[in-house]
C-alpha cells in the first residue's frame, strides 16, 4: 500500500497509534483533521471539528464547532473532508478505548464508503480496515492474516485466501483467514469490509 496515497487523515479520539504505519500515514498526510479532543494529541492538526468541550482554549481558532448530536466526531470529520474534495481519507485513533465506540467507527467505514463515496482506509497498531463491493484484489503477502466481513452480500468469493469465502451472516464467521501469496481478489454482489495485518502469522 502507498501510506502517501492520501488526502487527509483524520485523527478520533481513541488510543493515538504507536506502531510505524499509522504513524508514517500521520506525519506525510498533507491534511490532518482532528476530532475533539484529539488536537491534545496532535497538536500540529490543521482543523478541529466536534462541539468543542474537549478542546483546549489554544486551539480554539482552528475549531469548527458542529452541535449537532445526530452524528459522532468522526462522521462529522469525514463530511468536512468530503466538502473539501477529499475522499481518500485515513482513519486513525478509532479504536482502543471503549468497546462500543471501537466497534462504532469500524462499521462507519462502510457508511462512508457507501453514502460519500470515500476510499477510507483505518489503521490501527495491528493491521487495517478497507470496505470495497464488487470484483477486488488486494494487495498482500504470505501468512498475512485476513478477516473478510459481510455487509449486505448474497454471492461472496475469494481466490488467494487459505479458506474460501462464503456469504457469512455474523461477523465471526468472516476471521481467521490467511492470504496464500501477494495478493488475494474477493468477488462480491455488494459491500465487504476487509482487515489485513502488518506482520505474517
Amino acid at each position: 500500500m502507498n501510506l502517501t496515497m492520501f488526502d487527509a487523515v483524520i485523527l478520533a479520539n481513541g488510543s493515538f497509534p504507536t506502531h510505524p504505519v499509522p504513524l508514517q500515514v500521520l506525519h506525510t498526510a498533507g491534511h490532518v483533521v482532528c476530532c475533539d479532543g484529539a488536537i491534545r494529541s496532535f497538536p500540529d492538526a490543521d482543523v478541529v471539528i466536534g462541539d468543542g468541550d474537549s478542546v483546549p482554549a489554544q486551539y480554539h481558532d482552528r475549531l469548527i464547532q458542529i452541535d449537532e448530536q445526530e452524528d459522532n466526531d468522526l462522521t462529522k470529520a469525514t463530511r468536512y473532508c468530503v466538502a473539501q474534495g477529499w475522499r481518500r481519507i485515513a482513519y486513525l485513533g478509532c479504536t482502543g478505548k471503549r468497546e462500543d465506540h471501537t466497534l462504532g467507527n469500524i462499521s462507519l467505514l462502510v457508511r462512508y464508503f457507501r453514502e460519500y463515496q470515500v476510499e477510507g482506509t483505518m489503521f490501527t497498531d495491528h493491521g487495517f480496515f478497507t470496505p470495497a463491493r464488487g470484483i477486488r484484489t488486494f494487495e498482500s503477502f504470505p501468512h498475512q492474516q485476513v478477516s473478510v466481513f459481510n455487509f449486505g452480500c448474497v454471492a461472496l468469493s475469494s481466490e488467494g485466501l487459505k479458506w474460501q469465502c462464503y456469504p457469512t451472516t455474523e461477523w465471526w464467521q468472516g476471521t481467521l483467514n490467511e492470504a496464500s501469496g501477494a495478493t488475494f481478489t474477493i468477488h462480491a454482489d455488494d459491500t465487504f469490509l476487509v482487515f489485513q495485518t502488518y506482520s505474517a502469522k
